[in-house]
């Protein structure tokens, strides 16, 4: 961080095996780099909130550190992948033991759990053969996120209210599968198992409410309220084309329904609409279907009287603070290894676990 420093160190080589190495080097945690750990924590930080090329334009404006940007762009992912690295480590150990539960004295009120998906741009060479919508082919992989965070208090209208500096994410591009695994370890992390009430909430994505009745079998599922609205002005868009009039007054007289937690009412309604298009008389059915299947994640009169978050707020600006304004900018394509790597990074920064990571790194040093 003060410029250029010369390093005399011994090295040992063994005569039998070829190899070689430098104990100091360990020791001073600049084994197979040639920058300390001070640059490489400003390049990581740098790396994690800009552009590779910006982050090594403000490391010569503001510390007269001259680095190239691949240079940038290699330290801050090595940073990241070490980072998700020792992530998977302690996912591993929480599948693989069993998590002791902690005692009544360290409740939390109410602990929360969100999961959403969004698309990161990729190079062609991470989405051949993977289609996209409307089957054309995929630029994009699916990065999942998740979130946790608690609630121990309401406003004087008797709102929910997050716990500040309550919230923390975990995420990647993986599957299904191992991303229950990363979510599950995250939740005990945090305090699952000491929760008086626990909620999940998501939006109609089934493979969302698939994990959470793996692994949360005994939370509160909440569908997400303002997904669960867009469905019915989306429907009423096509019910009523050329009246917006009758669209508004219908898709109102639906969504009080829906906002009261009467689904059995709002299922009635779609299933007697009356209707000669074969189209439309499909589309009325396949909603039915979807508020009918999940009218026990919708009785949102009930979960407001408990005082609840009904919507998933939390998970949708962290897709756009965690995830799109770093991965998603304009010519951005990214290896799935390096925006994995970022993915951890900006993570652990978010979630108050960086500075933990760099004292972890010197007392293993």
């Amino acid at each position: 961080m003060l410029g250029e420093v010369e390093l005399d160190r011994s090295y040992y080589h063994c005569g039998r095996c070829g190899k070689g190495f430098a104990p100091r080097d360990e020791e001073l945690d600049v084994e197979a780099t040639q920058y300390s750990p001070g640059v490489r924590r400003m390049t990581a930080l740098v790396g994690s909130e800009t552009s590779f090329d910006r982050g090594r334009a403000l490391l010569a404006e503001l510390a007269g550190v001259e680095l190239t940007t691949k240079a940038v762009e290699r330290e801050a992912e090595a940073i990241g992948a070490d980072i998700a690295a020792r992530e998977q480590a302690a996912i591993a150990r929480a599948v693989q033991l069993e998590l002791p539960e902690i005692g009544p004295e360290e409740e939390t009120p109410i602990l929360y759990i969100e999961m959403d998906g969004t698309g990161v741009p990729t190079a062609a060479a991470e989405t051949a053969g993977r289609k996209g919508k409307d089957g054309a082919s995929a630029r994009t992989r699916e990065v999942k996120l998740g979130c946790v965070f608690t609630q121990s208090r309401r406003d004087e209208q008797g709102r929910p209210l997050r716990d500040e500096d309550s919230t923390s994410y975990s995420g990647a591009i993986e599957d299904a599968a191992a991303f229950g695994r990363r979510i599950w370890s995250e939740a005990w992390q945090r305090g699952w198992s000491r929760a008086r009430q626990k909620v999940v909430i998501g939006d109609g994505a089934a493979w969302i409410w698939n994990l959470s009745h793996q692994y949360f079998p005994n939370a509160i599922e909440i569908v997400d309220l303002y997904h669960a609205r867009e469905h019915l002005w989306e429907l009423a868009s096509k019910l009523f084309v050329q009246d917006a009039k009758r669209r508004r007054r219908w898709a109102s007289r639906m969504q009080r329904k829906l906002d009261l937690g009467r689904i059995e009412q709002l299922v009635a309604a779609l299933r007697s609409f009356a209707t000669n298009d074969a189209e439309l008389a499909h589309q009325l059915a396949l909603e039915a279907d979807y508020f009918e299947r999940n009218a026990e994640r919708m009785r949102y009169g009930e979960f407001r009287r408990q005082g609840l978050f009904v919507g998933s707020g939390v998970i949708e600006a962290g897709c756009r603070t965690v995830i799109a304004s770093r991965l998603k900018r304009s010519g951005m394509f990214w290896s799935v290894r390096g925006a994995n790597a970022i993915t951890a990074l900006r993570c652990a920064r978010l979630s108050g676990r960086f500075d933990d990571y760099w004292e972890n790194r010197a007392r293993a040093a």
